[in-house]
């Protein structure tokens, strides 16, 4: 029978419902297919002609010129080219045998999901099942290496197991196997030869310059200058190569595991940090049992962490909470949108994320989870995220004044030079006491520096999430923050000297660079005492700043139970004082040499 939509009305959307189905729509729209990745194979051999030629170049000029016999030039480049592609993955083996704290598993020893996935998409590329190694470490890592697709070999954290949900975890090791699928080890290894031999050309004719009389030929400085300016082009098309590459191993992961939001999810946990403490236990919980947990988790305070900072603990639980998805299965709790673009805006706005884009290896997250989640809509689903959000101003003003900032130490220093040479080329004397105000200017100007890199005064309390919205902050214009969660791994996942760490707290993780005035300190430090601090609850007061990855240098860091001793990095006092002897020391040569003229 059918419906009276007198008696039986149908629903009326929300307005939020509305303005999201409208977004989709959009974004349909705009996604009739994938977004349309460059052809892997044409800008694989564009790219590797362009850097062989560039090489090429080089060699036949310097082969021309009588520089270098023919025959060793050639056997220079196929050698670095054998060894390089031959040793490295056996040196990689050695290394994370010593060095690492990780062991291989057998194929049986993985959690079933993940055997069955590695297993079926092996099957359909027709490759064989790789090795997997497994770093004991908390902080999230993956990555690939070997020589081809047939002993390909696949790394993991503990981090990544425990941080990201199955399928998450799949999306992760199916990126990694895209590498594998598309020879990407052998390509960048050869990729990679061809800025190494630039160098070396370069190094060598520099050498060749002495002695040199340029007679019928070139002279060898010139050879040696125009391999070091193609030696830097190089190496930005071995980025942008690299960069491609990675593209495309996500639109495999997303193929592969039918879900191209999988991987953007574990991207949006691993780059960004939003991976929440409670995340596991939050997953599948229904409506009222996430009430109790929020209950529980806000009033009680049996942890240290509760004791110091209860308040604080109840409203981090309760954005924990709001960023997990509603009614959902078990292991499927996400992150709030929201959240999400909050994290984006400093790749999309800020002029510093091009920046770094351009010397990174990996393209801004921001722009793989918008080619993700285009991929998403093509396939029929939903898309992760739609940037929707309007720029509030431009962050070019506050870029511009930070790369003024950073050329205050040499504005100074040239404005002194510029004053003594134009001095005494117009007969009023060599002035050498203005190499003695050059020295207190360029100091000067690396304590404006210090200034905007180690902000004095209170400390804000702030949550990983909160401190992911801050678009303004750079390497140089950083914020005062104190952290508190607790320690999940090292800097750097497995290594047995790795002085700095990553903490968690309810909202998400963040790298701790802790640094010492010395090298030394740091090793000792990573290699008899960092290890202690795994799973402590900790307060740190350090800089927040944003580079390639978000981190935040560390002032002190204390262990909330007392079980291990406070620490301080002296690096900030250090470099004051250091500033501060110069600015002397350039006063004191100043005086001395005018009363030595005198």
């Amino acid at each position: 029978m059918a419906s009276d939509p007198l008696h039986n009305p149908e629903p009326v959307p929300t307005t939020d419902e509305l303005a999201k189905a409208r977004a989709h729509e959009r974004h349909r729209a705009l996604a009739v297919g994938a977004l349309a990745l460059p052809n892997l194979f044409l800008r694989s051999a564009l790219t590797l002609t362009l850097l062989y030629g560039l090489l090429g170049l080089v060699l036949i000029t310097i082969v021309q010129f009588g520089y270098l016999s023919a025959s060793l030039a050639v056997a220079i480049g196929v050698a670095v080219v054998v060894l390089q592609f031959v040793l490295g993955p056996w040196i990689m083996d050695l290394t994370l045998y010593f060095l690492y704290d990780m062991r291989w598993v057998k194929p049986e020893d993985l959690p079933e999901h993940l055997e069955a996935f590695i297993r079926r998409v092996c099957a359909e590329n027709k490759m064989r099942f790789p090795s997997v190694g497994i770093i004991r470490d908390g902080a999230p890592q993956a990555f690939t290496y070997g020589h081809h697709p047939g002993n390909a070999r696949v790394v993991i954290s503990r981090g990544i197991m425990e941080l990201l949900t199955d399928e998450e975890v799949e999306a992760v090791v199916a990126h990694e196997l895209g590498h594998a699928v598309h020879w990407d080890m052998a390509l960048m290894t050869l990729a990679n030869l061809v800025p190494l031999l630039l160098f070396y050309i370069y190094d060598l004719a520099w050498r060749w310059s002495e002695g040199d009389d340029a007679k019928g030929k070139v002279p060898s400085w010139a050879v040696s200058i125009g391999a070091y300016v193609l030696y830097v082009v190089s190496q930005y098309l071995v980025l942008w190569f690299s960069r491609t590459r990675e593209y495309h191993a996500d639109r495999f992961a997303g193929q592969a595991t039918g879900n191209p939001n999988a991987l953007a999810s574990a991207l949006v946990k691993i780059a960004y940090g939003l991976a929440a403490q409670h995340s596991k236990e939050l997953a599948g919980m229904n409506a009222k049992e996430r009430a109790a947990y929020q209950k529980q988790h806000a009033s009680t305070g049996v942890s240290a962490f509760g004791a110091l900072n209860i308040a604080d603990r109840g409203g981090a639980v309760n954005l924990v909470l709001s960023s997990a998805s509603q009614g959902g299965e078990a292991g499927t709790a996400e992150v709030d949108r929201e959240r999400v673009k909050g994290a984006m805006q400093w790749d999309l706005w800020n002029p510093w994320a091009t920046y770094y884009e351009l010397h990174s290896t990996h393209p801004l997250t921001a722009k793989r989870l918008r080619y993700l989640s285009d991929q998403a809509s093509a396939q029929g689903g939903e898309p992760y995220v739609v940037f929707d959000r309007a720029q509030p101003k431009s962050y070019w003003g506050l870029f511009c004044a930070d790369l003024f900032t950073l050329s205050l130490p040499w504005v100074g220093l040239l404005a002194a030079a510029g004053t003594l040479v134009g001095m005494g080329l117009s007969g009023q004397g060599w002035h050498w006491w203005l190499c003695g105000v050059g020295v207190s200017l360029m100091a000067l100007g690396m304590l404006a520096i210090y200034r905007r890199q180690y902000p004095r005064g209170a400390c804000e309390n702030v949550t990983v999430a909160s401190l992911m919205h801050r678009v303004e902050v750079s390497p140089v214009r950083t914020v005062r923050a104190t952290l508190t969660g607790r320690i999940i791994g090292k800097g750097v996942p497995g290594l047995i000297w790795s002085e700095d760490f990553v903490i968690q707290d309810p909202t998400g993780i963040l790298f701790l660079d802790y640094q010492q005035p010395l090298g030394l300190w740091n090793w000792l430090f990573g290699l008899l005492r960092a290890s202690r601090y795994q799973g402590k609850e900790v307060r740190v007061h350090g800089w927040f700043r944003r580079g390639p990855s978000p981190y935040l240098e560390i002032d002190s860091l204390e262990v909330l139970d007392g079980s291990e001793p406070a620490r301080r990095c002296y690096t900030s006092w250090v470099t004051l004082f250091f500033n501060w002897f110069l600015v002397l020391l350039g006063v004191a040569l100043a005086v001395g040499l005018a009363v030595a003229v005198r």
